[in-house]
């Protein structure tokens, strides 16, 4: 496979300046490969880059054709919803803790990246979600989301009230403590810890799972991701509506959260010989005796 990676977007986790000899390292090898590397203005200041070309986050989807995130997932998270749009291959270098979507390892870093760079490396499509809260007709925020929407109670600790529906057909009302609606990437996230079902990153579909339900029959539900959820707000004290945990927005009641497919699909590189099934095993510990 041929790749044609010509100008490159390096990019570090948020306020962790001890990323930055591993960054600096990494520009540098780069450079010498022949590529064209920019950096985002706080992965300059936070790692004391001065060499490179900075440019803001909003500004180099168009510019690079690969982008290589060090951090975790939770940085790879970002850049994918800033990034989607435009397209831009993401490569993830490890250094979280759990490394689902970034799963380059730190430790064999430069090995694998000459490799990929090379054109030996595994391609991988992933669906973003986004979703919009409406108010009295009014569209009050929309955002991506590559994980998860959840929407749930916030500082008060009381239930909250909601329908659910799908294409317009009610689904069901519940009293909950919230409501997780999961991308295939998400559901070994919140919604696997919420007791949801993990579905494989190609599988054409989204999952709901409600949080905590005040009914012993309430069940997660996939459905095809070509599906519109709609959640409407009945009763609650206090409640948000949270994007990859990263995002925010306050909800009122009557308001209603609208989540569709997106357009445009994420797409992850894996170093070659990947194996989702061997990231699940390792990273949930199956098998492993007590």
């Amino acid at each position: 496979m041929k790749a044609d990676f010509k100008t490159i977007a390096l990019v570090g986790k948020f306020n962790s300046p001890g990323n930055s000899s591993s960054l600096l390292r990494l520009a540098d090898y780069l450079r010498q490969r022949g590529h064209e590397v920019i950096i985002t203005p706080h992965t300059a200041d936070c790692c004391q880059i001065r060499d490179f070309q900075v440019v803001t986050l909003n500004e180099i989807g168009p510019m690079v054709d690969l982008a290589i995130i060090m951090g975790g997932d939770g940085t790879l998270l970002n850049i994918a919803r800033t990034l989607v749009d435009h397209r831009v291959p993401l490569i993830g270098v490890n250094q979280g803790r759990l490394g689902f979507l970034a799963d380059v390892s730190i430790d064999t870093m430069f090995t694998t990246l000459e490799d990929m760079l090379s054109g030996q490396y595994v391609a991988e499509e992933r669906i973003m979600l986004e979703a919009s809260v409406e108010r009295h007709e009014d569209v009050l925020i929309a955002s991506y989301a590559f994980n998860d929407v959840v929407v749930s109670k916030s500082s008060t600790g009381r239930l909250i009230e909601f329908e659910v529906y799908i294409d317009n057909q009610f689904v069901y009302s519940q009293r909950a403590d919230g409501l997780v609606v999961a991308s295939p990437t998400g559901s070994t996230a919140y919604a696997l810890s919420s007791g949801g079902p993990i579905l494989h990153p190609t599988l054409e579909a989204v999952v709901m799972v409600p949080i905590c339900p005040h009914t012993l029959s309430a069940r997660p539900i996939a459905v095809n991701s070509r599906s519109e959820i709609e959640i409407n707000l009945i009763h609650a004290d206090d409640v948000r509506v949270h994007f990859d945990g990263q995002r925010h927005a306050d909800l009122q009641i009557g308001d209603r959260v609208v989540i569709r497919r997106a357009h445009n699909t994420v797409r992850l590189l894996h170093p070659e010989g990947h194996n989702y099934y061997d990231t699940l095993r390792q990273k949930l510990h199956w098998g492993e005796k007590l």
